[in-house]
């Protein structure tokens, strides 16, 4: 239990109240009450206070001395602020855990001592670096602790803790999926076997001489300080990997354990380092600094959040990059393909309009209607993807990813703005002419459908569902922007369900397992077997995002009505469709209010399917590759002067001067197909 602060503020009624004796107690209570006080005053103030009262000084250096006494710190080295767990979600639990409810420490450690004097270590820690590095060094002097890294007992501390560390990294690193990740180090030595070895062997040397001491040109250190950087290559190696060979979320906790433990053993091994007397103190204040700082990290959810989902969300992003690429035109011939595939979608989006509102009189409950709906969105997606076709909205989530690698890969140096503000003008002119294909193809069709029921059952079939149709594409009296926003939320779910589907299926082999799988081999022969694999590797991604973006499109409505919410999803091509419904069920006797209203609704919902899924999946991207966000503006800022200039070319394919630049910036940042790796 930390001590509550004293409602005396004054550092010096502190001092008086608890080392104007030699006190003898090793409560924390005076340590914590001194430390809260000093950061209510002026520094100098306390400095002063020492060396006109030699007797509180030396009481107070007394008690010091004291508590740290027999204290161990090498939990507060190993422990602290490395991953514990080599899974994410059992790493997030325990540190909800204790941040709610903090663990029973061992109190004979150092670790306990500063959890219970530090009531916030970050603000702690921020305070000790704002002091004035000459006052720093007095209050070590007056403490008696200028020489601390010096004792053996710090030493043996220090070197037991770069051991133990070595220990768990050696074991994590020799794991058979971790080793797979670094091909490149099986025809060299291991760099963590040799850091082990060398870090036993300094162990044993201290052992024989306490007194010894590492300086900057010493063998040892060297030695040290080069498998360290091997073994942080072996790491760097494997996550570069992970885009030719995938990656798990189990194997992206173990290689993040294992640079983190690394790196604190080369953080550790400077301490030890002492090359001049000023080396002495400044080595026994950073290892203070240290351990605070790693004690005030040590249950960072944001950071856990940050470290373990970075590298899944490049690879995500890196594989729905691959397709994205696809979905950007760059000549008059490419734009009008663009057009041709996405009116084949309309077509098909036309008829599921149709089939949704005739389910929609079939008698059940709101789960059946929600399978019913799923199945009939699915279905068409699905279809749509494999038939080459293209739904305009699927593309942003994918774009996004291309965008952003692009922006990542070229780097600031090498990238001119105005060429990657004309590669945004062929992205937007490609969106745009998908989304006019989807719309126009979709609404026709949609119309033509109904109106042959309506020949064939001499029934006009849309007429009960005319004015809900409507009203939905009413922005004013509906909620058409929220509901075009979720289906732009799912657009983006879709995408990271692509990428992870496209990494988990590199990672696990799955295309060679089955090309060299014998019971295919020997049922249906070595060529279908090839041929099966390379159909999986092409299309089971797309198979399964289209698959499951149509289940939450189905399921929202009647989801949301079970719980009493009104939810729903509105999609530009399913808007068409439904507004060609709406007219034909009102026998096409609308006032014009109503006609244009739900004609612009059409667009507005397009355009906040684009903005929600683009928005999100940009961030992701960027986020993923550690963009700077500062330079990102300025991008957008050319992009905007880029549209100015040329309107046009947002719209229609106008040949520019930046195309075969362009093109290059697009093709040479993407990686070879998934297949062929």
């Amino acid at each position: 239990m930390k001590f509550l602060s004293s409602s005396t503020n004054n550092f010096e009624a502190v001092l008086k109240k608890y080392f104007s004796f030699k006190n003898e107690t090793l409560s924390l209570e005076p340590f914590a009450e001194f430390l809260e006080s000093i950061k209510k005053a002026d520094f100098t103030d306390v400095l002063n206070c020492f060396k006109a009262n030699p007797n509180l000084a030396d009481n107070f250096r007394y008690y010091i001395h004291s508590i740290f006494e027999g204290r161990p710190f090498n939990l507060s080295l190993t422990e602290a602020n490395i991953l514990s767990e080599n899974a994410f979600f059992p790493e997030l639990k325990k540190r909800i855990l204790n941040k709610v409810l903090p663990p029973v420490e061992n109190e004979k450690t150092v670790w306990y001592l500063v959890d219970n004097i530090s009531f916030r270590p970050k603000k702690d820690l921020e305070f000790l670096h704002n002091l004035p590095e000459n006052e720093m060094d007095e209050f070590f002097h007056l403490l008696g602790l200028t020489n601390f890294i010096q004792k053996p007992k710090v030493k043996r501390e220090l070197i037991f803790s770069m051991n133990i560390l070595s220990w768990r990294v050696t074991g994590m690193a020799l794991d058979v999926e971790v080793v797979r990740m670094a091909p490149e180090y099986r025809n060299f030595d291991n760099p963590f076997l040799a850091l082990q070895k060398e870090l036993e062997t300094l162990a044993d040397e201290f052992k024989l001489n306490p007194e010894i001491q590492l300086t900057s040109k010493d063998s040892r250190y060297k030695q040290i300080k080069i498998y360290t950087e091997q073994c942080l290559d072996f790491v760097n190696i494997a996550f570069k990997n992970s885009s030719k060979y995938g990656i798990s979320g189990k194997i992206n906790q173990s290689l993040l354990k294992i640079r983190q433990q690394t790196q604190r053993i080369y953080e550790i091994v400077q301490l030890l380092v002492i090359d001049s007397n000023d080396d002495i103190v400044l080595k026994s204040k950073q290892l203070m600094f240290n351990v605070l700082s790693y004690k005030s990290h040590k249950n960072n959810i944001s950071e856990l959040f940050n470290d373990s989902t970075r590298m899944i969300s490049h690879l995500i992003t890196n594989h729905t990059a691959e397709t994205g690429s696809h979905y950007i035109t760059s000549n008059r011939k490419q734009y009008m393909k663009m057009f041709y595939k996405a009116s084949g979608g309309g077509i098909i989006v036309g008829a599921l309009c149709v089939l949704k509102m005739l389910y929609g009189f079939m008698p059940g409950s709101d789960f059946f209607h929600a399978f019913l709906y799923s199945l009939n969105y699915a279905m068409g997606f699905v279809m749509i993807y494999l038939m080459g076709f293209t739904l305009a909205t699927k593309q942003p989530a994918m774009t996004a990813a291309t965008m952003t690698k692009v922006l990542s890969e070229q780097g600031s140096g090498q990238r001119n703005n105005t060429e990657f503000a004309d590669l945004v003008s062929k992205l937007f002119r490609s969106q745009f002419i998908a989304f006019v294909g989807n719309v126009l193809l979709a609404f026709p069709v949609a119309m033509a459908i109904i109106y042959g029921l309506d020949v064939f059952f001499s029934q006009n079939l849309a007429v009960e569902k005319s004015e809900k149709l409507l009203k939905d594409l009413d922005p004013f009296n509906s909620k058409a922007i929220l509901h075009a926003s979720i289906a732009g939320f799912y657009l983006f779910i879709s995408g990271i369900i692509s990428g992870n589907i496209g990494n988990n299926s590199i990672f696990f082999q799955i295309p060679d397992r089955i090309a060299k799988n014998q019971s295919i081999k020997r049922v249906f022969g070595a060529k279908f077997a090839n041929s099966l694999s390379k159909y999986y590797a092409k299309n089971w991604a797309g198979i399964v995002s289209n698959f499951w973006f149509g289940v939450f499109l189905g399921a929202t409505a009647p989801v949301g009505l079970f719980f009493g919410l009104d939810l729903d999803i509105r999609h530009i091509t399913f808007a068409a469709g439904n507004f060609a419904l709406g007219l034909y069920g009102k026998d096409f006797n609308v006032d014009s209010y109503t006609f244009w209203i739900a004609l612009l609704t059409v667009f507005i919902i397009g355009f906040f399917n684009f903005l929600v899924s683009f928005s999100l999946s940009m961030f992701l991207a960027f986020r993923s590759r550690k963009l700077n966000f500062g330079e990102v503006s300025e991008i957008y800022k050319e992009i905007f002067r880029y549209f100015l200039r040329n309107p046009l070319k947002f719209f229609i394919p106008l040949r520019s001067r930046f195309d075969y630049k362009t093109n290059d910036m697009v093709h040479n940042t993407m990686p070879t197909k998934s297949e062929d790796q």
